[in-house]
């Protein structure tokens, strides 16, 4: 009598088991909730909520982008909990669902306290003094303006390429002269910071696609701006390694070439986008199969990190000093030549990760043939005194 397989089977026992991409949509939900905490200083708590909006985009890009493959190659390989591929991404769809609305309510509550304590967040069409509107409209023309090219959409022009979190915006416009409609695309390039800061006491920030929204007419002259949404993708990023590739830098170069113009996997649009105009956009960038996320409020909330830069220490964290290790500095700082003496233990984040960079930049300064004639030397040296 054949033994018994001692391996219990998975599929009988899948309810002992978490999904494991809804774990880790869990996971952001507690990180989403320390933004809540008023406990934390107002700038880490929107520190919280800009990376649960980071960790988002990346989960999409990686994790999502796996299970769409394999829906897409059908193929049949279900989690250890027992659900396919399709059933996750029903479920992720659900769940990211709860945690974006989650998110934009969180930004509706720090938007608020912001303000309280002196860092505004202005949109398009609020109302600032004239110096600051001069200031803005200057630093539009001059640094935002060169750089931006609209796209006319329609059949006689190519939809441009949109790259991994690409931000742009879609604007249905009326020429003025015939009365004509029109639709433009505009991206917003990737080189320039999300948020814009007015010079003043009080700290003013407007994002990027405010403030173009906001001079829309030095764009568009003799046109009417009918209506405007933004939109952003998330793009493939995943890369599989190949082990038994023969030439793995090649191989890693041309995926990298790949990833960038990896499949659509998901789509962030303002719900004010009408229904035709998100159609187009899916038909153009061949997102049919992507997971559409109508985002009533902040589209992009990873960015926000960039307002969590202001200088406020009153609203972070005490910053931690960690303390340099003593026995490194009583050899100069030479970690290498203390643990010649003795090895050390050091204690991360209490002791800084950098007590060995000076060491290692004087090792890395030291020309090649000096080190490789200064072991000749000493294996020389060891064998003199092995023949004695």
């Amino acid at each position: 009598m054949a033994d018994a397989d001692p391996t219990p089977s998975l599929s009988l026992h899948s309810d002992r088991y978490f999904n494991r991409e809804l774990s880790w949509l869990a996971f952001n939900q507690r990180v989403l909730e320390e933004a809540m905490n008023r406990a934390h200083p107002l700038l880490e708590r929107l520190r919280f909520l800009s990376i649960s909006g980071a960790n988002l985009d990346e989960f999409f890009s990686v994790r999502v982008a796996g299970l769409k493959g394999q829906q897409l190659q059908d193929v049949d390989l279900r989690s250890v909990d027992g659900l396919t591929a399709g059933q996750q991404l029903a479920a992720i769809a659900a769940e990211t669902a709860r945690l974006m609305a989650a998110q934009q309510k969180v930004w509706g509550i720090l938007h608020g306290e912001l303000g309280q304590v002196g860092i505004e967040v202005v949109g398009p069409s609020s109302p600032i003094d004239a110096l600051s509107e001069a200031w803005l409209r200057d630093h539009f023309l001059t640094q935002i303006f060169p750089i931006l090219t609209p796209q006319a959409l329609d059949p006689a022009h190519p939809f441009p390429f949109i790259p991994n979190q690409g931000l742009s915006i879609v604007f249905d416009l009326q020429r003025l002269s015939d009365k004509q409609p029109i639709r433009e695309l505009v991206m917003i390039p990737a080189t320039l910071d999300r948020f814009v800061r007015v010079p003043g006491d009080t700290a003013r920030y407007m994002a990027l696609e405010a403030v173009v929204r906001r001079f829309s007419g030095d764009l568009f002259p003799g046109y009417q701006v009918r209506n405007s949404g933004v939109f952003r993708i998330i793009r493939d990023s995943d890369i599989e390694i190949e082990e038994e590739a023969e030439d793995l830098v090649r191989h890693f170069r041309s995926a990298i070439k790949r990833r960038r113009r990896g499949r659509v996997i998901r789509m962030e649009i303002e719900e004010r986008i009408p229904e035709p105009v998100e159609e187009m956009l899916q038909d153009m960038i061949q997102g049919h199969e992507a997971i559409i996320a109508e985002v009533e409020g902040f589209v992009g909330i990873g960015d926000l990190s960039g307002i969590v830069d202001e200088d406020r220490p009153d609203l972070k964290f005490e910053p931690y000093a960690p303390r340099f290790p003593e026995r490194i500095r009583e050899y100069g700082g030479d970690c290498f030549a203390a643990i010649r003496a003795k090895d050390i233990v050091v204690h991360h984040p209490y002791e800084p990760s950098t007590s060995s960079s000076p060491s290692l930049s004087r090792r890395r300064s030291t020309p090649m043939w000096w080190r490789s004639s200064r072991r000749s030397i000493a294996r020389a040296n060891s064998r003199r005194s092995s023949a004695r």
